[in-house]
């Protein structure tokens, strides 16, 4: 087969303990799923479904180093536990969801708030504070069958050594199964796909120089400073 023009490289992430790299399709990001979160976004987690949006598979980065977007001054960091499915389908039930699952990584959502205040006060779509270069660094993936499918355990993030986000997964208001059920009768998933689970209260700004320092138990580390 040729084309017209070079294909772009498959995106992908090191598989921890491993030589292969897992290849990313698609990313499924779940919005205000911790109630602390959506109560500081100003939002009544009690009263929301979970809902989803999607950043481009070419916004992963493994770092160690990102730089800061164009057209913002209000870059946020979102700690998130990251989902990668080996497998799809349609309809999925919840009690069958984790058997879709490969592994486990950890994730940020950077966000350039300020873009995405705006495009929400229009009624427009999130792209713009969402999906640009680098906004999805991620740590290499661990394969299930090493971690377990965690549901419960400490999510936090330091910037320059001091505490900014401090949870535990436990406190998802909607848990991994119940999103792969969710986004299945949305989407056909498919193997490769991405789903970045919600991040803790405490999101803020980051700036030029600041070192980023997310950990998940059972999971991992990523760190990331921003350039």
């Amino acid at each position: 087969m040729s084309f017209v023009i070079p294909p772009p490289p498959t995106v992908s992430l090191p598989v921890t303990g491993s030589t292969e790299r897992f290849p990313v399709g698609r990313i499924f990001c779940v919005g205000r799923n911790y109630a602390e979160h959506a109560r500081e976004m100003g939002h009544d987690p009690d009263k929301e479904p979970p809902f989803f949006f999607m950043k481009s598979a070419d916004t992963i980065t493994s770092g160690p180093t990102i730089a800061y977007p164009p057209q913002t001054s209000d870059l946020h960091f979102e700690a998130e536990l990251v989902v990668g499915l080996k497998s799809g389908g349609t309809m999925i039930k919840a009690e069958d969801a984790l058997q879709h699952v490969y592994g486990y990584a950890v994730g940020l959502d950077m966000t350039r708030r300020d873009l995405q205040a705006q495009m929400k006060k229009m009624g427009r779509p999130w792209e713009v504070g969402k999906s640009f270069e680098q906004s999805a660094p991620c740590s290499p993936m661990v394969p299930a069958v090493k971690t377990g499918h965690p549901s419960r355990g400490a999510i936090w993030l330091d910037v320059d050594g001091k505490r900014r986000q401090n949870a535990d997964l436990a406190d998802m208001i909607w848990d991994v199964s119940h999103q792969i059920a969710f986004l299945s009768a949305l989407f056909e998933l498919k193997p490769g796909d991405l789903i970045m689970t919600g991040t803790p209260a405490g999101v803020g700004a980051v700036a030029r120089g600041e070192r980023m320092h997310a950990h998940i138990d059972g999971v991992g580390d990523l760190e990331i400073t921003v350039v």
